[in-house]
């Protein structure tokens, strides 16, 4: 039998290939001749950075910037040389994310992206040629204003006295956006995004709604988070004649899609469609008995251009059946069956905090890849023993058929 394993991370716990590792220990637990391939997969978010460096052997710039609760950090962004271009790119997790904001400092009223800026400033110093940028597991709600500030926008008030825009809640007292004294530089280098194409930046599923809430926001937080960011589209709008509102990909880290597009030129792109460029997975699921995936959480949002659900709909293509294993299953869950998901389960074996769970995380997920693959053999040893294939919809034939369990 023939696995192939394409987790993504588990969110502020174990990046994708700490989560591989433990899937592969656990896959080799149980039987180490079976055929099995083990793809880490990055969104965006978390690794990406490091995992692009990896595969195009460039280098690590490490860099102090302003970190999401505006104390200084160090971190870091990469570059790379492809056909004679030098090539910058930036993680927007390892800036900004919310790993960097400590539980008690999570309000996306207060937390700012100003350190995004100063990286692309960074990148622009040392004669970058492009710029590539993944967004994902983002600590902030600023519709990218902070970045803006940093690349030299100023936000205006009612007496155009330039304000410090410390997070979304400082959007409400913008009265103008004065982009004389932007980088310039800007205009003459592409900046690409790796996003998910289905955040927006305003309405009923705008980011504040959504993702408000997992960045610490209260229900009145969010309310207003979402009022000054359609008051924010409203003034981008007005000075810069770009609609942000509901564009693809606006809303993503807290809306600095949005941000980079009306001030940085950026163009927007669904995150799997720019990392398949660098990882190919098509072959490698079109070969496999069975998938295996993997992510922190799996509800209703999966659907939404997460990894598991782009694995499953590759995987459909050529009749392979998914299974996911996961930390948490959340609200909606089940809607996963509708996008190629055939199973999930949980790795979690018993009421926990939260702490003990992620530093038990790598143990669990390797004994509940274990426990998969075991329940695979027990349905192949059925399905042997009655001589006939068994269909994954539970249904069963005398035939010999792709993507059938054999």
């Amino acid at each position: 039998m023939r696995v192939v394993m394409i987790p993504s991370g588990f969110k502020e716990c174990l990046d994708a290939e700490e989560v591989a590792a433990a899937m592969e220990k656990g896959a080799r637990h149980f039987v180490r001749s079976m055929d099995i391939e083990v793809i880490p997969m990055i969104d965006g978010g978390e690794g990406f950075a490091k995992a692009i460096i990896k595969i195009k052997g460039g280098e690590l710039i490490y860099k102090e910037v302003t970190g999401p609760i505006g104390e200084r950090i160090l971190t870091y962004f990469g570059v790379f040389v492809e056909n004679g271009k030098r090539i910058a790119v930036i993680e927007m997790a390892a800036v900004a994310g919310l790993k960097l904001v400590p539980f008690h400092r999570r309000n996306p009223l207060k937390t700012t992206s100003y350190g995004v800026g100063e990286l692309i400033l960074s990148a622009l110093d040392i004669g970058v040629d492009s710029i590539l940028i993944g967004c994902g597991d983002s600590g902030t709600s600023d519709g990218g204003a902070g970045m803006a500030q940093a690349l030299g926008v100023q936000f205006l008030d009612k007496e155009h006295q330039a304000l410090t825009i410390n997070g979304g809640g400082d959007l409400l007292e913008v009265d103008f956006i004065d982009t004389t004294n932007l980088d310039q530089r800007l205009r003459n280098i592409n900046i690409d995004v790796a996003c998910n194409w289905q955040n927006v930046l305003c309405g009923e599923k705008g980011v504040a709604r959504v993702f408000g809430p997992q960045k610490g926001a209260t229900k009145e937080q969010v309310e207003q988070l979402s009022l000054a960011l359609e008051y924010y589209a409203l003034l981008i709008q007005e000075v810069m004649k770009i609609d942000v509102r509901s564009l693809p990909g606006s809303g993503a880290s807290g809306g600095l899609g949005a941000g980079l597009v009306a001030f940085a030129g950026a163009a927007l792109y669904p995150r799997f469609d720019i990392i398949r460029n660098f990882i190919n997975i098509e072959q490698a699921i079109a070969t496999a008995d069975v998938v295996i995936t993997a992510e922190g959480s799996l509800d209703f949002q999966t659907l939404n251009g997460k990894i598991p659900s782009e694995v499953a709909r590759i995987a459909k293509k050529h009749n392979v059946p998914v299974i996911i294993i996961t930390g948490t299953i959340g609200n909606g869950a089940n809607l996963n069956y509708n996008v190629g998901i055939d199973a999930f389960l949980s790795i979690t074996q018993k009421p926990i905090s939260l702490k003990e769970a992620m530093r038990k995380a790598p143990q669990w997920i390797e004994e509940c890849t274990e426990s998969v693959l075991r329940q695979i053999t027990i349905g192949l040893h059925i399905a042997e023993k009655k001589g006939t294939l068994i269909d994954i919809q539970g249904g069963r034939t005398p035939e010999t058929i792709n993507g059938y369990i054999r």
